[in-house]
C-alpha cells in the first residue's frame, strides 16, 4: 500500500512540475519575458530529474497526460528558449525585421555594422521563424514519442533546404544554427521526459 501511495505522489509531483514548466513557457511565449523562459528551463530540468527516479509505472492515464504535457511544452517552450539562446549569443546585435526575421545588409555592401544603415541597403531574411519553429518542434517531439527518432533527420533536412537561399549573410547563418540547435535540443529533452518517466 505504501508503494502505491508513493507511486501516486511521484506521478502527481511529476505532472505538477511539468505543468508549472509549461505555464512558465506559455507566459514567456506570450509576454516575451526571459525570466519565465529561464523558469521553464528550470522546471524541465527538475521534471527530467524526477523522471529519472525509478519509482514504478503509474496508471496509464498519467502516462497519457505526461505525454500531452511534454508535447505542449516542446512546442510552446522552444520558441522562448531559442530566443533566449539567440539573445545570449548575439547580444541583440542584429535588428529584427517586421515579419519575424532579421535585417541583413544587401550583397556587396561593405559596412560590417547595422547602425546608421538605410532601409534601402538592407533586406529581411529568415521570415516566419516562429511558425516554422512550432512545426519543427511538433514534428521532432512527435517523432520521438512515436518511437521514430529517425524523422528528426528529415525535419532538419527540409528546414535546411527551405532556408538555403537565405543563409548567404553570416548573421543569418549564425541565427539559423543557434536557433535550430536550441529548438531541437528543447524538443528532444521534452520528448525524452515521457519514456524516462514510463521506464
Amino acid at each position: 500500500m505504501t508503494f502505491t501511495v508513493l507511486t501516486f505522489l511521484y506521478w502527481v509531483a511529476l505532472l505538477l512540475v511539468t505543468l508549472a514548466s509549461l505555464t512558465c513557457a506559455a507566459i514567456a511565449f506570450k509576454l516575451h519575458r526571459q525570466l519565465f523562459a529561464i523558469a521553464a528551463i528550470g522546471g524541465l530540468v527538475v521534471a527530467l530529474v524526477l523522471a529519472a527516479v525509478p519509482v514504478g509505472t503509474g496508471p496509464s492515464a498519467f502516462g497519457i497526460v505526461i505525454g500531452m504535457l511534454a508535447l505542449a511544452l516542446a512546442v510552446i517552450g522552444g520558441g522562448p528558449v531559442a530566443v533566449l539562446a539567440l539573445d545570449l549569443a548575439t547580444n541583440n546585435s542584429v535588428p529584427p525585421g517586421q515579419h519575424g526575421g532579421i535585417m541583413v545588409l544587401n550583397a556587396g555592401k561593405p559596412a560590417p555594422t547595422m547602425a546608421g544603415v538605410s532601409d534601402l541597403e538592407t533586406h529581411e531574411v529568415l521570415r516566419g521563424g516562429v511558425t516554422i519553429g512550432i512545426l519543427e518542434r511538433l514534428a521532432v517531439a512527435g517523432a520521438i514519442l512515436a518511437g521514430f527518432p529517425e524523422a528528426i533527420a528529415v525535419v532538419v533536412a527540409i528546414k535546411g533546404v527551405g532556408r538555403f537561399t537565405e543563409l548567404a549573410a553570416a548573421e543569418s547563418r549564425e541565427r539559423f544554427i543557434i536557433g535550430t540547435l536550441s529548438s531541437l535540443t528543447w524538443a528532444c529533452a521534452c520528448a525524452a521526459l515521457v519514456p524516462m518517466a514510463l521506464a
